[in-house]
């Protein structure tokens, strides 16, 4: 069946369909996706851990305070004693401390099985829940989250078998988890593309608006509910970079019109008070001082709503949101299709295209596709930067959970998070109301594979120093009014994979302002590389960082970094395009991403109308990108 929308609205939750439950031929197995719940109540659908783990998961994030239970409906065909599973974890056991800050129970009609779950097991694994007997027809079923702190659920799993239990490893489950749905068939079409984009940042964005924008037909794939990446409501991020620099003056207009107003939109704005567009974010900021703060400000700030309506409004650009891409297809050393599955249903389908862009960050589509790339710090001996280290390792910078707070005008009380967080003391906690870039962790992490880990342990962080300022610091007055108001759950990452193009630029190509000849897209952040500090007297694993940057003069980035030397019909665009650990410092911030995605999204119309491949743009059709990049693709509201 070939997937047709009623309206692009369809794609927005998971192709609408909101609650999956699977059951064996023989009625004695019921399988129910924690996701795909039909009422989420507090809890939240994290899917980071994904390509790992196998699915997404329901979170239950209420920062100390229980979240509303999340509940659904399923049909039973017959009555009797069903032995219950569920698929969760104790997500503070790697750490061997005690206590279990992710209990939650389960409820059958109002009933609460005798077991607590998320109190076991140092690794997602299918926790016994004993038996409840049940009847026939329409059976309610509920998670009550008992802390506030994170309790997490994959799935439930009935049977009337006595003698059955579920599958534990990944590839047994996944096969499990498709047969039990009835998804063990090939995916549901969900068509042709000129370009696909898998990945719904900034970067991505820019890519997919743009190409719509010149003609391509473009399905836009993120495996979120939100476009923005690290610049949305989620994650927080701030736009950082300049646009709107020489030759090409025009890049970035469509970044500013994706984009709110933020600390660097002002400074710029200050550069030209005279200017139309000064003059309008002048006034936006008098009247929403709010806007001014960076990162870890309200979620208004990174405008999920504009990014949304302006994808929205492409009539070449079908958004799928909710869908995570863990399939790439390859005919010789052609992409011809990738397979993504709803974080919400588990359903899974399929998207031919001519053209690819990874966008992720992670570099998932190219890992999958079998793109060569890099993880870590090359060796001096490789690259003659002059922060090389001397042996190549897999150092990266980290990922931050922001995290901020708000005064209230009464004393707010926070539950004592001891002995399962970090430990804190005088010397050694933070005394801030606000967790900014530098909360970084995982410096010494393999951020894909490790990110559920990295995240969960920002959040011990965060919540034992939080708990040491309100209930035990000789400061504890000061903070006696102030609410933990928000803490992010998916982190936001610097750096992964890094996928490599026929040009892998290096820090000497920018401080030395080399010039090459298909230089593109124009970074000005300066190589900002930051690195894992302790605080004195705190012997844990380091969760603060420092930058040592390098100042540059603006320099353009060779379209040859932003398509993959070995996966012919691959763009790249974000912090995994081609370059160095050391060169990632200055092209990793989201405006200079952001123009990286327009240029490709240009790059993939230029391929589209010369039937040709990305390496061809750089080798006959420069040319044509050239003039494409003078004009720019955006329409920004000033």
């Amino acid at each position: 069946m070939i997937l047709q929308p009623i309206s692009k609205i369809l794609f927005l939750t998971g192709f609408l369909v909101l609650h999956i439950t699977g059951e064996s031929q023989d009625h004695k197995t019921i399988f129910v996706e924690a996701e795909s719940f039909a009422d989420l109540g507090g809890w939240v659908i994290d899917q980071q851990s994904m390509d790992v783990m196998g699915s997404a998961y329901l979170l239950a994030h209420g920062m100390g305070t229980p979240v509303p239970d999340a509940a659904t409906t399923i049909m039973l065909r017959k009555r009797g004693d069903y032995h219950i599973w569920v698929r969760t974890k104790d997500w503070v056991a790697p750490w061997r401390v005690e206590g279990a800050p992710g209990k939650f129970q389960v409820l059958f009609n109002e009933q609460a099985l005798s077991t607590t779950f998320g109190n076991q097991g140092d690794d997602w694994h299918w926790q016994d829940g004993g038996s409840i007997r049940l009847r026939k027809g329409p059976v309610n079923i509920s998670l009550h989250d008992l802390t506030g702190f994170e309790g997490r659920c994959d799935a439930i799993l009935l049977t009337t078998d006595p003698d059955f239990s579920p599958p534990e490893g990944m590839k047994a489950l996944t096969n499990f988890r498709r047969q039990a749905l009835g998804f063990s068939g090939e995916p549901e079409d969900a068509g042709d593309y000129d370009f696909i984009v898998v990945g719904g940042g900034m970067a991505g964005i820019c890519a997919a608006v743009s190409a719509a924008r010149l003609g391509c037909k473009v399905a836009l794939i993120q495996n979120r509910p939100v476009l923005g990446g690290n610049n949305s409501s989620e994650v927080r991020v701030g736009l950082s970079g300049l646009i709107y620099q020489e030759p090409y003056a025009n890049l970035g207009s469509l970044v500013d019109e994706l984009g709110g107003i933020g600390h660097w939109t002002l400074w710029e704005a200050q550069q030209d008070p005279a200017s139309v567009r000064s003059k309008k974010i002048f006034e936006i900021i008098e009247q929403y001082p709010e806007k001014k703060e960076h990162n870890a400000g309200p979620p208004g700030n990174y405008a999920d709503d504009k990014k949304l309506r302006v994808v929205m409004g492409e009539e070449n650009l079908i958004l799928f949101l909710n869908t995570h891409v863990m399939a790439a297809e390859k005919a010789g050393n052609r992409i011809v299709s990738v397979t993504g599955r709803s974080i919400i249903t588990g359903r899974e389908y399929r998207f031919r295209g001519k053209l690819f862009a990874d966008c992720t960050g992670d570099a998932n589509l190219g890992f999958l596709a079998g793109a060569d790339f890099r993880v870590g710090r090359e060796a001096k001996s490789e690259t003659g930067e002059s922060r090389a280290p001397e042996k190549a390792d897999q150092l990266v910078m980290g990922t931050s959970v922001q995290w901020n707070s708000t005064q209230m005008d009464q004393p707010v009380a926070f539950p004592a998070t001891s002995p399962w967080s970090v430990k804190f003391n005088e010397q050694t906690s933070i005394k801030t109301t606000k967790g900014d870039w530098d909360w970084e962790t995982g410096a010494h992490r393999d951020q894909v594979k490790e990110i559920e880990l990295i995240r969960d342990y920002s959040l011990r962080v965060i919540y034992g120093n939080w708990d040491f300022l309100k209930n035990k610091s000789i400061h504890k007055a000061a903070f006696a009014n102030r609410k933990l108001s928000w803490v992010a759950y998916i982190g936001g990452k610097r750096e992964s994979r890094r996928l490599l193009g026929d040009v892998v630029l290096r820090e000497q190509d920018i401080l030395e302002g080399r010039k090459f000849p298909d230089g593109s897209f124009t970074t000005t952040w300066d190589v900002d590389l930051h690195f894992p500090v302790q605080k004195g007297g705190f012997t844990g694993e380091p969760f603060l960082s420092s930058a040592d940057m390098r100042a540059i003069d603006p320099y353009q980035v060779p379209f040859r970094c932003l398509y993959s030397r070995n996966v012919s019909n691959l763009f790249m665009a974000g912090r995994n395009i081609s370059v160095t650990h050391i060169a990632l410092g200055t092209i990793r911030v989201q405006r200079t991403t952001g123009m990286a995605g327009e240029v490709i999204g240009m790059a993939a119309s230029v391929c589209i109308n010369n039937n040709c491949m990305p390496r061809d743009v750089y080798e006959k059709y420069f040319s044509d990108l050239d003039a494409l990049m003078r004009v720019g693709t955006g329409n920004p509201d000033w």
